[in-house]
């Protein structure tokens, strides 16, 4: 069967991940989002989000089908204090029962980043131990995962799937499709608070120390790590190293 991860509930196989990419390649959002957690794999995934200028759409979707459905935060230390409030005031607004704010290991920081400067010497692996550590502890328990990752950010992210493997996990992406414009539909269409960054011109936000204004306003991403041939901070790479986009010699289901 080539088993990619077990758990006692349910087996992911590479004939699984054909499965669903074969039977769900035709919807996305809110649709996409149902399919997986109430008739797929119930009990068996988690969203991961930042709580960034994007987020409440994906978020009120997760709200709307199930509130009670894990939601991990990464909390690297470095994080704008808006993005913090933004949190805070989601999980209120639309009653998020089961938050996981998750960071990193505190002997990790004081042996490799006591100082907090670990970012400007050596940026990969200043992400590796405030963000990719923490969060592959906190999948542990998962075989499947919820990205807000979208094509229209360009660079790695402009071949986007909606349903991929990752790590061993299933992992969607159900906004993968969605322009810019219909992301701003939907926060308009369901009255959701925009994160206070975005009157300030920012179009995509991690830590604070390596976050601009973006260069160009048609690169939402050109604004992270200015400077730097680093596009991501790591959390969407494979274990050999590569950005994760088709995953496990599956082809992307559309054009």
């Amino acid at each position: 069967m080539n088993i990619l991860y077990w758990s006692d509930d349910h087996p992911v196989t590479k004939d699984y991940l054909r499965y669903l990419i074969e039977s769900y390649s035709d919807i996305d959002g809110p649709e996409l989002i149902e399919a997986m957690v109430k008739r797929e794999m119930p009990g068996q995934f988690a969203i991961v989000s930042s709580f960034g200028i994007e987020s409440a759409v994906l978020l009120h979707m997760v709200s709307q089908i199930d509130p009670c459905l894990p939601v991990i935060f990464l909390d690297t230390d470095k994080l704008f204090p808006e993005t913090l409030a933004y949190r805070d005031q989601l999980i209120d607004m639309l009653g998020l029962k089961n938050v996981k704010t998750i960071g990193p290991a505190p002997l990790d920081i004081q042996n490799e980043d006591r100082d907090g400067d670990l970012h400007k010497i050596d940026p990969d692996r200043c992400c590796h131990i405030r963000k990719v550590e923490p969060l592959n502890k906190a999948l542990a328990e998962f075989n499947g995962w919820i990205s807000g990752r979208k094509r229209f950010h360009g660079g790695t992210r402009s071949h986007l799937p909606t349903i991929e493997m990752s790590n061993g996990r299933v992992k969607i992406n159900p906004l993968a499709f969605w322009p810019a414009a219909k992301i701003q539909q939907y926060y308009d269409d369901h009255n959701l608070p925009p994160h206070p960054l975005k009157d300030q011109g920012y179009l995509s936000v991690g830590c604070e120390c390596c976050t601009s204004k973006p260069l160009s306003e048609g690169d939402v991403r050109s604004g992270r790590w200015v400077g730097q041939e680093k596009k991501e901070c790591g959390i969407h790479i494979g274990d050999d190293g590569r950005i994760v986009r088709t995953g496990s010699g599956t082809s992307d289901p559309r054009p």
